[in-house]
């Protein structure tokens, strides 16, 4: 297991934690640990950054548990390949880091969102949480690209989380 970076936290001695969020799994499964870090507001200030990946079903989650984004890129993967899904959540999230400065960045799974958000995260020296995806199933075609993004979040991270 790697070692978590010396990260310090941002002014005023909280830790300012990116939780990036694309779809609706990702909102179900990341409310309570955002429900969580927002009751310990003397020592972390979350920031919830949605990609919108696929928008109208994150809204319906986000709104049925009760959370809502800090921060909404509005980059729908509606009409768009994984490719150009990818690059623009790349660009937009490196930007988004950039601005805000987080300490830590959360994310949960195996989607497009989540490889996004931990390249730019990575990218800059940002340490990584991923909370995982359940499935496990050797092959990284199948599902895809499902199996790739989880491996590749895998690698990059620096703290990793059980899915349930």
């Amino acid at each position: 297991m790697k070692a978590v970076p010396d990260h310090r936290p941002a002014a005023g001695g909280r830790f300012r934690v990116a939780v990036v969020l694309g779809t609706r799994p990702e909102a179900i499964k990341m409310a309570p640990l955002i429900r969580a870090l927002g009751l310990r507001a003397q020592y972390f200030e979350p920031v919830v950054i949605a990609t919108s990946q696929h928008r109208e079903m994150l809204t319906q989650a986000m709104a049925a548990m009760e959370i809502s984004p800090d921060i909404d890129l509005g980059l729908t993967h509606a009409n768009r390949t994984l490719a150009e899904f990818t690059a623009n959540a790349l660009l937009s999230l490196t930007r988004c880091f950039a601005d805000i400065r987080p300490d830590l960045l959360l994310v949960q799974g195996d989607t497009s969102t989540v490889v996004s958000a931990v390249l730019a995260a990575f990218y800059q020296s940002i340490p990584i949480g991923h909370v995982e995806a359940g499935l496990r199933s050797g092959d990284m075609r199948r599902p895809f690209p499902e199996e790739a993004n989880r491996r590749l979040a895998g690698i990059a991270a620096d703290l990793h989380f059980a899915p349930t």
